[in-house]
């Protein structure tokens, strides 16, 4: 069952002239100055501002200024503003039905972006060319196979079905739902297929295992751009044929095609599946000389890598050489020090952290405990334990309890008495 927030819309009561005419109940705040603002717009603030000066204006009712509006909103992520926006339009064209569709897929809303699709079926609105595409990814992101395979049929009775970016979605979601023999047949019956649509298979056949298709496809492609060959190496590196992986990077430098991050990064997987801190270190050197920054993505999959490979001296140069850190990056640095027999070193890095205000998360207290059982810190331990919940709400989980039954182990002495009875409360 699908719900939202969302009314239905109002019954129409104006025409679509009265909404497209740019005339301003102001003479000196025209639609141009009002698109203008919009543009420029910078902040959920601002948008707001706006918003409530093109209500004092009467250009509330300007189709082009809403849509804009309504747009911004989702960029801003004030989704809850875009609906209340969408609710005031009295008569919505397909192409606001469309932007508030696209608003509500774009943030992370697939069900109530099904829900406005079926709402604009039901008040009589027909559906166009940009309706389905977006659509059908609210399915592929809600995984609604049947919601798909209806609007597939809808799609063609409507003769839309040979647009080439509704067809690339639709394989996308029959790869997704284990229906692999629908999207072959859809990819094969395609009068026209561009890299995107050869790509879209290449990977959906790679989720499915089935690398052997996959490669048959790939090599297969009239043209192929960094996301194909990226689709593929990444392939191999999923199902633990590394040296394949490596084999069809060197390929992909030899056709003058310049990785991408995503690229790196899988060739740095290989490095840890093959414990090859040379090749490890080839890599980062490659990504230098290649004028790639060090990225938070890339960053931190380099200090997975070192980690693995056996050099946390590495890691922790990459780790100080970032100039910017995700909670993911904090994480990484904190469990391979931990793994690495550098407890103190971890729970100092710990510290940093919060003292940067960034908030832990509950894989950061697993590198955290596991830093106190490596070293012994049973008091420190069960202070920290406690902490993940009283200072940062985090519900303990069984790695979390795992490292505590081993810290009570710890805290027992020669007589098998308890010597932290605390920490046996903290679990209880």
């Amino acid at each position: 069952m699908l719900c939202c927030t969302v009314k239905p819309p109002s019954i129409p009561t104006f025409s679509h002239d009265h909404f497209l005419s740019p005339q301003s109940s102001n003479p000196s705040f025209s639609h141009y100055q009002a698109l203008s603002l919009l543009q420029k717009c910078s902040t959920s603030n601002h948008l707001l501002q706006i918003h409530a000066h093109l209500f004092r204006t009467g250009l509330h009712r300007d189709y082009i200024l809403i849509t804009k509006l309504i747009n911004l909103c989702s960029i801003h992520q004030k989704i809850d503003h875009a609906t209340l926006v969408f609710n005031q339009i009295e008569n919505p064209l397909t192409f606001t039905w469309n932007t508030m569709i696209r608003a509500y897929f774009k943030s992370n809303y697939p069900e109530e972006a099904i829900l406005m699709y079926n709402l604009m079926v039901i008040h009589g609105f027909l559906p166009d060319k940009f309706t389905y595409p977006f659509v059908i990814k609210a399915c592929v992101a809600f995984s609604s196979l049947e919601k798909g395979k209806e609007i597939h049929g809808r799609a063609i009775k409507a003769g839309m079905v040979p647009d080439i970016f509704l067809q690339n979605t639709l394989m996308e979601l029959y790869m997704k739902c284990n229906e692999k023999t629908l999207a072959h047949k859809l990819f094969d019956k395609m009068s026209v297929k561009s890299v995107v649509s050869w790509t879209t298979m290449v990977a959906g056949l790679v989720s499915h295992g089935d690398m052997a298709s996959a490669r048959r496809v790939f090599d297969e492609m009239p043209e192929r751009n960094v996301v194909s060959w990226t689709a593929m190496i990444h392939g191999y590196v999923r199902n633990n044929q590394p040296h394949e992986a490596l084999e069809l990077f060197i390929l992909m430098l030899r056709a003058n095609v310049r990785p991408n991050e995503f690229t790196i990064v899988s060739l740095l997987l290989v490095c840890t599946s093959l414990n090859s801190l040379r090749l490890g270190r080839w890599v980062h050197e490659f990504m230098a000389k290649s004028g790639f920054e060090l990225s938070v993505y890339l960053g931190t999959a380099l200090i997975d890598m070192y980690s693995n490979c056996g050099s946390i001296n590495d890691a922790k140069n990459v780790f100080d050489g970032m100039s910017e850190r995700s909670v993911a990056t904090w994480n990484s640095m904190i469990t391979s020090l931990g793994v690495h027999g550098k407890g103190k070193e971890a729970l100092n890095v710990f510290g940093a952290m919060e003292k940067g205000k960034v908030r832990p998360d509950d894989i950061t207290f697993v590198g955290v405990l596991c830093a106190c059982v490596n070293m012994g810190l049973v008091e420190e331990g069960g202070v920290y334990f406690d902490s993940m919940y009283s200072v940062y709400g985090i519900v303990p989980t069984l790695e979390h309890c795992r490292c505590m039954v081993e810290l009570v182990e710890l805290g027992r002495n020669n007589d098998g008495v308890l010597v932290e009875k605390g920490i046996i409360s903290t679990l209880c």
